[in-house]
């Protein structure tokens, strides 16, 4: 049984660093769901699991065997040190990572994308990706300072969504908005301090969310690119929503327009 001193750990546990990551195009996934999802859709090297976790997840252990990926028996104490949380369930994947082109990302006619701008919180990029998933967006754009979308609290909180869908990065931002401009999408951008609020527009068109950081917001050399801005309207008392919620709400607004709008034009009922 592997330790927390075996080369093989080691060698993975370096991959809790982006440095790490980026050099070997590697990342890792924590937890049942998401190991679950990653044999299926992504690429596995080499599957991480204690006596335990290999007891409660027999069928995961069994279907990465059977996939010829590496099944590494570990101590809970090396566990520990692949994991991100205070409770580690005992499981980690050594997965090739996701993301793509920009260019690829946005390819076809996309009619729904999410863009996070500066957004540093992982838990909150995490949740955006895995709200996306859920309410049928094209792709996911990390654009600017946004975090790493392999940081293990981020892939934890997509709970196997960013296996679902296209994930690029983009350093540059005004790239990154120029191409979903040129891939047809409107840019729309959620801010709470906006004139117009989510229920007065047009939610109908193909359009590219842009989120940006929970505590300062888009940066300004961002707004002059916007085709507009919407906030989500408070009803009660709350001072603001944070990140991942107004996200949730304007991304399935827009879903929701957008398949109403379809039955519409194909003659059936919304």
């Amino acid at each position: 049984m592997y330790t927390e001193r075996t080369p093989r750990v080691v060698a993975a546990r370096h991959l809790t660093k982006r440095s790490a990551r980026d050099r070997s195009g590697r990342f890792l996934v924590e937890g049942a769901q998401a190991v679950r999802e990653a044999l299926v859709f992504g690429t596995v090297h080499e599957l991480f699991v204690t006596p335990t976790a290999a007891a409660r997840n027999a069928d995961l252990v069994e279907a990465a065997a059977g996939a010829d990926v590496r099944v590494s028996r570990i101590t809970e104490r090396a566990a520990d040190g692949l994991s991100v949380t205070v409770t580690p369930q005992g499981i980690v994947a050594v997965c090739d990572q996701v993301d793509i082109p920009l260019a690829d990302a946005l390819a076809g006619s996309p009619k729904l994308v999410a863009v996070l701008v500066g957004v540093a919180d992982p838990g909150n990029a995490g949740t955006v990706t895995r709200v996306a998933d859920a309410a049928g967006a094209n792709a996911v754009i990390f654009a600017g300072d946004t975090v790493d979308p392999h940081n293990g609290k981020c892939v934890r909180a997509t709970t196997g969504s960013l296996f679902h869908l296209p994930i690029t990065r983009s350093r540059d931002i005004n790239q990154a908005l120029a191409v979903c401009r040129s891939a047809g999408l409107r840019l729309v951008a959620a801010d709470g301090n906006a004139d117009d609020e989510l229920d007065s527009a047009d939610l109908t068109l193909p359009t590219a969310w842009i989120f940006g950081s929970e505590a300062h917001g888009l940066p300004e050399e961002v707004h002059p690119a916007i085709d507009q801005s919407l906030r989500v309207p408070i009803h009660g008392r709350a001072e603001s929503l944070n990140l991942a919620t107004a996200a949730a709400i304007c991304l399935y607004s827009s879903a929701t327009a957008q398949r109403a709008g379809s039955a519409t034009s194909q003659g059936g009922r919304p």
